[in-house]
């Protein structure tokens, strides 16, 4: 197995370990984060690191596999719905903003399989596709360090450094959840004439 599919490997094996950290109560906090989040927004940090580092080293080094073309965006979407989902629960993030985000990766992955099946090339990320990634994990990762709301959903008020996160984390989170929609538009408008045929 080559480097940039052990990436993939270790980027899948991340998110259980962050998954798991609410459970345990690691005591003190930073700047008035806790510690928890600290360290779920660290693996979520190393891991992103991964994503991007696996396909650049796949293209430099001629290691393109099925298997990584296949693995890495599995990989991808379940770091960002896991992260999202963790900040559902915490009271961070509405859970309509994972649904779309659901909803356009099923349209995605279908249009992709349908392509391979006809033996066709699948579209290039577009404009759309490339701000929503870019916007959604800087968004998830301010949204950890966010203070609006801790671990028992008790609100408190936002000041100094803690407004500009929580102003900043929230734009960047509704421009990913405007380029998801775009983005998926682009594979259904593309795809009509494959789904006809």
């Amino acid at each position: 197995m080559n480097l940039p599919n052990k990436l993939t490997i270790f980027r899948i094996i991340l998110v259980p370990i962050m998954v798991i950290i609410p459970f345990f109560n690691v005591p003190g906090e930073f700047l008035n984060v806790p510690m928890n989040m600290w360290l779920m927004n660290l693996i979520f940090i190393v891991a992103s690191i991964t994503d991007k580092l696996d396909g650049s080293i796949a293209r430099a080094t001629n290691q393109i596999t099925t298997f990584g073309k296949f693995l890495d965006p599995i990989a991808d979407k379940i770091l960002v719905l896991s992260a999202m989902l963790i900040l559902v629960e915490m009271g961070k993030l509405p859970a309509w903003i994972p649904i779309i985000v659901l909803f356009r990766e099923f349209v995605v992955s279908g249009y992709r399989l349908v392509e391979v099946e006809k033996g066709g090339k699948v579209i290039a990320a577009s404009f759309w596709g490339k701000l929503k990634t870019a916007t959604q994990m800087v968004a998830i990762i301010l949204a950890f360090m966010d203070v609006s709301y801790y671990f028992g959903f008790v609100e408190v008020p936002l000041t100094g450094i803690a407004y500009w996160i929580n102003l900043i984390g929230s734009v960047l989170m509704t421009i990913s959840v405007i380029a998801t929609v775009f983005s998926g538009w682009d594979y259904i408008k593309n795809g009509k004439e494959l789904l006809k045929s």
